[in-house]
């Protein structure tokens, strides 16, 4: 071959050169080349390290998403898990401080109170309890909505990479529930549901009548609770051997301890039975509880009134705020193309049409759908007031 070459001089010698040199080199190293399967299990091996490895839109978001998928994956898992069981929790919760208001304070509305107040409490307290109870359900039971998995006409802003499937606007993945949801604010462990376009309303509604139903027992029952309070205080200082404590005030008249000649000094003090000490601990456990709840769920019904505000769900906020950042830096502002202004924004988000739907779908029980599918947002174009006040 070589012989070959040298015969073969002329303006492209130095072309054929180099050809039988690498046709030589190639001739020895195939001598000692590996299988072919080994061949494409290394080369099948380097593109999938680099694929993983080797982005071009690669950031320190990304990044860090992949350092703590594990733990996001463990997070998800055992939310997922464990939602019946906040569920239940809720439920016996709720449960328990209805016992007490109907077992151990409506005796006391009855026989201290006026009938017009008597009347204000049964109405106000069967009303929020009805509320809260018809607006957890419904938020625990309605389905978010999801985009359509077949084959569709519908707008989309983009491709799910868990789904792989068309993701309309305002439309985000879920790990927990394992879908892409319509609309989503967040996923709720405490519904075991996600809150999205179909039960978004519902989720607001018990936020804000759960902490209307709490600041009423916390208020109506802070007497009885500085009570009950004291009289668990000084039970705790008592010798067990001595005779019972005389119990006053509030407390006094719902046990019934307190007879009118015992009252005057002609008989000695009543035993402390253990009846009077759980309806002592009922009161305070009401009342501690309603306090915290209340707090933390009127923290919560702000939050999401101010984001309802906005035309915003709780990804949204996230998202806005970090696009408006982005605009600030190029000299531009930055406008949220979901707000509609403040009141348009609470009437499509409550169904408002008209002025009586203030009362039959706010103030009452309601199951009446959002606007739309969930799917388009065609508010946006019209200038004036959506929804005549």
């Amino acid at each position: 071959m070589l012989y070959r070459c040298r015969m073969r001089l002329g303006p492209g010698s130095a072309f054929h050169l180099l050809r039988c040199v690498q046709l030589r080199s190639c001739s020895r190293k195939g001598r000692n080349r590996l299988p072919l399967w080994v061949r494409e299990l290394w080369a099948y091996t380097r593109l999938l390290m680099q694929s993983l490895c080797f982005n071009s839109l690669t950031d320190s978001d990304v990044v860090f998403d992949s350092v703590f998928e594990p733990v996001f994956w463990t997070v998800d898992y055992i939310t997922r898990w464990f939602g019946m069981v906040f569920v239940c929790l809720v439920v016996i919760l709720t449960s328990s401080i209805m016992v007490i208001a109907y077992v151990v304070l409506l005796p006391l509305v009855l026989n201290t109170y006026t009938p017009l107040w008597i009347l204000w409490h049964l109405c106000y307290g069967n009303w929020i309890i009805v509320m809260i109870s018809f607006h957890y359900y419904k938020a625990a039971k309605t389905l978010p909505g999801g985009p359509p998995k077949e084959k569709n006409d519908s707008p989309f802003v983009s491709i799910c990479k868990k789904c792989i499937m068309p993701k309309p606007a305002r439309t985000h993945h879920c790990g927990i529930c394992n879908r892409c949801i319509l609309k989503m604010d967040h996923h709720c462990p405490w519904l075991n549901n996600c809150v999205g376009h179909f039960n978004h309303r519902y989720f607001f509604s018990y936020c804000l009548f759960m902490t209307l139903g709490c600041f009423y027992c916390t208020i109506s029952g802070r007497n009885l609770f500085l009570d009950a309070y004291n009289a668990h205080e000084r039970l705790k200082h008592l010798d067990m051997d001595k005779p019972g404590v005389a119990i006053t005030g509030n407390l006094g008249l719902l046990v019934g301890l307190l007879s009118a000649a015992q009252t005057n000094g002609d008989t000695s003090a009543p035993v402390y039975t253990l009846k009077d000490k759980m309806i002592n601990k009922s009161i305070i456990y009401m009342w501690v509880l309603t306090s915290t709840v209340g707090v933390a769920m009127g923290a919560l019904t702000i939050w999401h009134g101010l984001l309802i505000s906005k035309g915003e769900t709780s990804i949204e906020r996230h998202i806005n705020k970090k696009e408006a950042k982005r605009m600030t830096k190029q000299g531009k502002i930055y406008k949220n193309p979901f707000n509609y202004g403040k009141l348009n924004n609470w009437k499509v988000f409550l169904g408002v049409e008209k002025k009586s739907h203030w009362v039959t779908r706010v103030l009452l029980p309601s199951g009446h759908p959002p606007y739309g599918d969930g799917m388009t947002w065609d508010f946006f174009p019209f200038k004036q007031d959506l929804i005549p006040v």
